[in-house]
Parts: C-alpha cells; structure tokens; sequence
C-alpha cells in the first residue's frame, strides 16, 4: 500500500495528471486524498472548473490507490465507470478531493470521491468503478 505519493508523483509528471497539476496527497487502505490548483489548465472557456477535471481527478485518485492495493498480488486496476456530477461552479482557488473505498472486491472496487472548495463547500461528487485484472504478460 502506498503511504507516500512521491513514487506516483515522478511517473505522473508527463501524463494527464502532471499537466492538469493533480497531487495525491495521501493513499492508504481504502481512502485517498488530493487536489489541484484552479488554473486555465482545468478550466472550461466560461471560465470554471471543467467537468472533466473533476472526473479525472476522481479517476486517478481511485485507479492509484486500487492499483497499489493489488499490485502485489500481480494484478492492476483500470478504470470501468465514471459518474461525476457537478454541484457548484469552481472559477478559482483550489479544489480539495475525499476518496473513500465502498466496496472492495476480487475483481471490481466502487469508490466516492468528494469535491470540496477552498471554503469546504461540496463543489462535485464522483463515483468510479474499477477493474481488477491481471497484468499483461
């Protein structure tokens, strides 16, 4: 199990998490916890926080700490569902994000990911499914 995010951090920096400014603060057994800055980046062109941020946040956050969670056992984890729902607009600032694991499986994990905004108003809610394989050969 992840514990300290560094390791993650210096894969990520060239992916959709590095350029968006994703951090994982914080991966351990069934929760995880991180955020990213409100830039131009993340924002759609009326000037918000896009939807697909949220839903990729929520995704990262989840595939991470699933994927830490299985490794050992010789499997991964991809994401299978994505449900976000957008409850406040976001236009600056930073937006804190709660996952917490709902149900862990042999072959699936259903998180909940909560989207807070600097005054810790509930911004988006997110629900991702992901899937337990084995790790390609």
């Amino acid at each position: 199990m992840m514990d300290d995010p560094t390791d993650l951090r210096e894969r990520s920096a060239q992916t959709l998490d590095g350029v968006l400014g994703f951090e994982i603060l914080e991966a351990g057994e069934g929760h995880a916890r991180g955020r990213f800055e409100v830039t131009d980046a993340v924002r759609q062109p009326f000037g918000v926080v896009h939807g697909g941020a949220y839903a990729a946040m929520a995704e990262t956050l989840a595939s991470a700490t699933t994927y830490f969670a299985v490794n050992d056992g010789g499997d991964i984890a991809v994401g299978q569902s994505n449900h976000t729902s957008f409850l406040r607009p976001v236009a600056e600032g930073t937006v804190q994000a709660e996952a917490r694991c709902r149900h862990r499986g042999r072959t699936s994990w259903v998180w909940e990911v909560e989207f807070t905004d600097e005054q810790g108003r509930l911004c988006a809610l997110a629900r991702i499914t992901m899937a337990v394989r084995p790790a390609p050969a």
